[in-house]
């Protein structure tokens, strides 16, 4: 197996924090981020422009720099993908494709992330189990449901190493909110520092899985890094850590700084009323060791001294 890393999407909100995980673990002359529009310009570390679509790309890319795992991050996110069906399917499926079909060629080691969007109105919404209905009804979460088959279509056909989890919503300080239905948990804290107010997309009592970017960073290498032989699942891993109501997290805030909150939902509030508000994820925690470490509490605390500090620049 060769020795570089690449990771699509790599400016992305995941990406962009997975990268420095990946760049200490490895070393920046081992990890290839891969970006479109989005670069960040102040990025250290090897940089490649292109599109998904482009197998031509990928391939030269995985050639030139003798790539061993990769780390498939690029997606359409549910509430945007909702507005572009057709560029979300061709984004989302047809790019996972390009990459499995390359890595079975170059015996490459993949990680690619699913979403508890792949879940949907049937699947039991409280202590979601690990093997339970997926029926989602956004085209966001047919493309996850669908690529957990796929990847394991092709680690069953091929033999190919390719490893998943069902993220739940992630909150980051270091990225904008990039147009997904939990995003709200992030934006309040910009609202909250910025203006002391914020009008939020979903009802006060609407309770979805969360979890701070450190644990899910953490989360997905220590699932990389584990024995093959410890993972029983074929598809994609569910993974929790802290739920809470749109109202829980404000008031949690609230005990901190001033903060006006009023509730207009809108479309998203349907697609957050189709997704689970507990996640049971025992099996990720006994087959290859993961725990949480942010409970809300701590990571307000965390949001809010970092987001502080990043907007008074």
């Amino acid at each position: 197996m060769g020795q570089g890393v690449l990771v699509t999407g790599a400016f992305g909100q995941i990406g962009s924090e997975l990268v420095s995980a990946l760049q200490q673990k490895h070393g920046k002359e081992h990890v290839v981020a891969l970006g479109h529009h989005n670069v960040d310009s102040s990025y250290d570390g090897i940089v490649e422009i292109g599109e998904i679509s482009d197998k031509e790309k990928l391939e030269s890319i995985i050639q030139k720099y003798d790539v061993g795992t990769i780390y498939h991050l690029v997606s359409i996110l549910s509430a945007r993908g909702e507005q572009d069906p057709q560029l979300t399917w061709n984004v989302n499926m047809d790019g996972l494709k390009f990459v499995l079909d390359l890595a079975v060629k170059y015996k490459i080691k993949v990680f690619w992330p699913s979403s508890i969007a792949a879940f949907g109105p049937t699947t039991p919404r409280d202590n979601t189990p690990q093997h339970t209905i997926l029926e989602p009804t956004t085209m966001y979460g047919v493309t996850k449901a669908s690529g957990e088959l796929l990847c394991q279509y092709y680690r069953l056909k091929y033999g190919l190493d390719v490893r998943s989890v069902r993220y739940p919503g992630l909150i980051s300080w270091k990225a904008e909110p990039g147009g997904g239905t939990t995003d709200y948990a992030v934006a309040i804290f910009y609202g909250a520092i910025q203006e002391g107010k914020y009008t939020c997309f979903v009802k006060e009592d609407t309770v979805l899985p969360m979890m701070y970017m450190d644990d899910a960073i953490r989360g997905t290498i220590q699932l990389m890094d584990a024995p093959a032989e410890s993972l029983q699942v074929t598809t994609s891993y569910n993974l929790a850590a802290i739920s809470f109501s749109a109202q829980e997290l404000a008031q949690e805030i609230q005990k901190r700084m001033a903060l006006e909150v009023s509730y207009v939902p809108d479309h998203r509030q349907k697609i957050a009323d189709s997704w689970p508000q507990r996640i049971d994820d025992s099996v990720a925690r006994s087959e290859w060791g993961w725990s949480h470490e942010f409970d809300l509490s701590k990571m307000v605390d965390v949001m809010l001294e970092k987001l502080h500090a990043k907007l008074q620049k």
